[in-house]
């Protein structure tokens, strides 16, 4: 299932980028990464701004910067043609090694058949045209796609033609009650009672049931059922995308994972988690994750893929598409939060998805690297909103918004 890999040990400093400052990460757990973009107000990339103009508030408390490096990374040059040689064309000794390493990650787990054919039709001719000749690229999917990494974009076109929806865990609307993965946490997790309201309202419109201990019963049981299918999906999502960066930390040069999905729902502790870990060892390794969101211009209201409201009580709320809004603006919120924590940059809420592909395959002309030890904080298995600001006026940032706490291990005695 994973991309399977022997390369050089990777370096901080990879072609094509320059590192000022001398910058080592360390392996202590309790030191946190923060990859910082910055961009003036015309939107251009800002790369003079030394440490002193930072600073890091861990839960709005003020922390010690470290560590600290920029990373300069040069725009490599496009084909000039409209195709790049196969792998089994002989290359020039100046190309022969790669100085770019794209891995195009597809959700098939949640891309429908509709979003899965514009991202087909873009992805392929973005291979034709934005690839530099000595780039090395792969696809894979969430499901088991792998073509390995390759110059031959003939194989890599194949490969996204072939991609077929795989929703394994998706929610079934004629369930009755209809309890998604969002609606379920909200029940058995956060104890909502105008969701487990809404539920009841559904039942009793859409089973035959004497009681409303009966319908109650039946939420209950179908809270649990939804809550754990949500569960593995947010985890095979989560360990896959964690999986090929920790791979992909292994290769020399550029490192680029490129995350083609219309979102997914990431709820709890253990997502959090699996999310910072994900940030920590991409930040760590040099790999930016990108993510291009598949559906382009949406809305986040009911369509006619979705039931309406299901019972009086839904339709007097408005309950139903409440829970939608909320659950496709959460979906969509993992993408940009790995994008931001990484470096990387998330494409969103356009139809030209072509143009968000070429962009993404480009790393950021600039990027700070930021390492603190969390001070004055409790390692409390909580999540911890951090904070990024820069002295200078005008500017934009986008940096890591948060991490992971994990629990520090008890002294032996």
């Amino acid at each position: 299932m994973f991309l399977w890999i022997v390369a050089a040990p990777a370096q901080r400093t990879s072609p094509g980028a320059r590192d000022e400052g001398s910058f080592t990460f360390t392996s202590n757990v309790n030191v946190v990464v923060v990859p910082v973009q910055v961009h003036d107000s015309q939107g251009r990339a800002v790369g003079n701004l030394t440490k002193d103009d930072f600073q890091i508030f861990d839960r709005g408390k003020p922390q010690v910067i470290s560590r600290f490096a920029i990373q300069h990374h040069e725009a490599l040059p496009r084909p000039s043609t409209g195709a790049a040689p196969p792998l089994a064309t002989p290359l020039p000794q100046s190309v022969a090694t790669p100085e770019r390493f794209v891995v195009f990650l597809f959700d098939d787990l949640h891309l429908g058949t509709e979003d899965m054919g514009r991202v087909q039709k873009a992805g392929i001719k973005l291979l034709a045209d934005s690839l530099a000749v000595s780039d090395m690229a792969a696809v894979v999917s969430f499901s088991g796609t792998n073509t390995g990494l390759t110059r031959d974009r003939g194989k890599l076109q194949e490969a996204i033609l072939k991609l077929q929806p795989r929703n394994l865990y998706q929610h079934v609307e004629s369930d009755c009650p209809n309890i998604d993965y969002y609606q379920a946490d909200l029940i058995a997790n956060k104890h909502d009672g105008g969701a487990f309201e809404a539920a009841v309202q559904n039942v009793l419109t859409c089973a035959n049931v004497d009681t409303r201990n009966m319908a109650e019963k039946m939420v209950d049981s179908a809270a649990r059922q939804s809550l754990a299918i949500g569960e593995q999906d947010s985890y095979v999502t989560l360990l896959t995308v964690r999986e090929f960066v920790r791979r992909m930390a292994a290769l020399p040069g550029q490192r680029t994972l490129i995350l083609v999905s219309p979102g997914f729902l990431t709820l709890g502790a253990e997502a959090m988690s699996e999310k910072s870990q994900i940030m920590d060892t991409a930040a760590k390794s040099d790999v930016t994750i990108s993510a291009l969101d598949a559906r382009g211009l949406y809305t986040t209201e009911l369509d006619a893929s979705h039931r309406g409201a299901d019972s009086a009580y839904a339709l007097v709320t408005g309950s139903k598409s409440e829970y939608h809004r909320h659950a496709m603006t959460l979906g969509e919120d993992v993408m940009a939060e790995l994008a931001d924590g990484t470096g990387g940059t998330y494409f969103h809420n356009s139809n030209d998805l072509e143009g968000g592909f070429r962009r993404l395959t480009q790393p950021p002309e600039y990027l700070y690297l930021l390492e603190f030890s969390p001070r004055n904080v409790k390692p409390d298995a909580t999540y911890h909103p951090l904070k990024v600001k820069v002295t200078v006026k005008g500017l934009k940032l986008q940096a890591r918004r948060g991490y992971f706490a994990a629990k520090a291990p008890k002294s032996k005695k």
